[in-house]
């Protein structure tokens, strides 16, 4: 165990267990047992249980099992439970914060904003539960025909569309958030009165584990809310393939998702995609060049990198090209690298690594293909840890594989454009279409753009989240949406009542 765990990073409660939670029972897991490194020390923090294929089956059994009953409670009681869950999330945030940290490598002001928007998503959630989603729909003459004489009549006829539950959701989360990511989907499943199978990532369970204990004290039936624990692929391929699973809903890389997409095709799953990005930002020569800095930077100093909608291709107009980058460089100069547990660090480590040598062999290629490092490019001289350097690379050009490719870590590539039609040209040239922004003063200009823009989400002047609007992506950036009214609709199944 980790060091950290024992003074130096103390924990407000004990860690958690690292076992599964299925059908209201905390077990250990077919597989045995694994364990989990932190990505700033690389010692190892503590064990976690290895889940089997079986594993995924019972708790997809037990979802389905309990889902009728959870649907039928009584709107305010599963509200209050929810509920009860974002004040447990509140209370013990500092403890949730502080695992974050520790197998994560999120920097406190990452972790504490994950936790916060965990809380805000079972608050909505809450709110949602005891919300009418039916659409009643206007009156109208309809035309049926009489069986016995083959004639037709004319008949005023009503109908109501319906929300009904999916049925069993299973949660695919990644490492690069899960409190956030896990709370956004179970939240979202379990209010439109679905039962859910929750699968993190292997790097970093505990801090869901921990989220579980908080869903148990809620007291969250039996089965409603599942946790499968594992590092071998087969226990989230199972709950693709399994017929007790009747919606998946996957944040990760596009490559996966793709291998989500043909599993669950054969069983006609429904399915949330978010994907890979490579999300462009846009910046005109009448930007207000600290917010563009600002917003540009998130990369460097936002969670290492290691977000689908960073704004990792800076596109910038040639008129302030060169200013910018000499301020992005000396920006990049000063952001410390180091341990998530200092105060001053700005840069954590990646997850990995395997990680970390995929980033720089990234770079390298972009050095090949002619790029120029104008910061960072340099493993940072740390004694241990998974740390990456701020990276800027410029001279790039569309056709580079760290242009085209999502990086997944604190690595921006510039390109220089001359007019807007080029810059939208440049920036839709991507099989990626998460997240786009765009830095203006000219507010007529910048929706102008957003509207040309192919990607889910386009944000102006701002990088601020808001969580009542859906987020996804277009093209290989994934299928459907989540958070918002869009979000919880699509937990849900339509149907059309009628009636004369």
């Amino acid at each position: 165990m980790s060091a950290a765990l024992t003074g130096a990073r103390p924990l407000e409660a004990p860690l958690p267990s690292g076992r599964m939670y299925v059908d209201g029972r905390w077990v250990e897991g077919s597989g045995g047992s694994s364990e989990v490194i932190d990505p700033a020390t690389e010692e190892v923090v503590g064990p976690v249980a290895e889940a089997t294929a079986a594993d995924s089956s019972t708790a997809a059994a037990a979802a389905r099992a309990a889902q009728p009953g959870w649907a039928r409670m009584d709107p305010g009681d599963r509200a209050g439970i929810l509920a009860r869950v974002a004040d447990g999330i509140r209370e013990r945030a500092e403890n949730l914060i502080t695992l974050s940290m520790i197998e994560g490598g999120f920097t406190r002001g990452m972790a504490r904003g994950n936790v916060i928007r965990a809380g805000e998503w079972f608050d909505l959630a809450a709110r949602a539960t005891v919300q009418d989603h039916s659409v009643p729909t206007r009156p109208m003459i309809s035309r049926t025909m009489v069986h016995d004489t083959g004639a037709t009549r004319r008949e005023l006829v009503n109908g109501v569309i319906q929300r009904r539950p999916v049925g069993v959701a299973a949660c695919l989360v990644p490492f690069n958030g899960p409190v956030y990511g896990v709370s956004m989907k179970a939240a979202q499943a379990l209010a439109m009165g679905n039962a859910v199978v929750v699968k993190p990532a292997q790097q970093d369970p505990l801090t869901i584990c921990a989220l579980f204990e908080i869903i148990e004290a809620a007291g969250m039936p039996p089965g409603v809310a599942n946790l499968v624990l594992g590092t071998d692929a087969e226990v989230a391929a199972e709950l693709t393939r399994s017929k007790d699973v009747d919606l998946v809903s996957f944040t990760g890389s596009t490559a996966v998702g793709q291998k989500v997409y043909e599993a669950g095709a054969k069983t006609m799953k429904r399915l949330i995609l978010e994907l890979g990005g490579k999300g462009a930002c846009l910046i005109f020569d009448d930007a207000d060049v600290d917010a563009a800095i600002k917003g540009m930077s998130h990369p460097w100093t936002i969670n290492s990198g290691q977000i689908c909608s960073a704004p990792t291709r800076a596109l910038v107009h040639r008129q302030v090209h060169d200013q910018l980058l000499e301020r992005m460089a000396e920006l990049a100069a000063t952001l410390p690298v180091g341990s998530p547990f200092e105060a001053s660090t700005v840069v954590g480590p990646v997850i990995s690594d395997l990680q970390r040598e995929r980033i720089e062999g990234y770079v390298t290629s972009a050095i090949d293909e002619g790029a120029e490092v104008v910061a960072g490019g340099e493993r940072p001289d740390l004694p241990r840890g998974y740390y990456v350097a701020p990276t800027l690379l410029a001279g790039c050009r569309n056709d580079m594989h760290a242009v085209r490719n999502e990086i997944f870590g604190p690595v921006i590539t510039a390109i220089r454009f001359e007019d807007e039609d080029e810059a939208v040209a440049i920036a839709n040239d991507t099989d990626y279409g998460l997240a786009n922004y765009v830095y203006t003063r000219d507010i007529a200009r910048g929706y102008r753009v957003a509207s040309r823009l192919q990607s889910g989400t386009v944000q102006m002047n701002s990088t601020a989240i808001k969580l009542d609007m859906p987020r996804g992506g277009m093209k290989m950036s994934g299928l459907g949406r989540e958070g918002g009214e869009a979000g919880l609709h699509l937990f849900t199944e339509m149907a059309s009542v009628v009636w004369a």
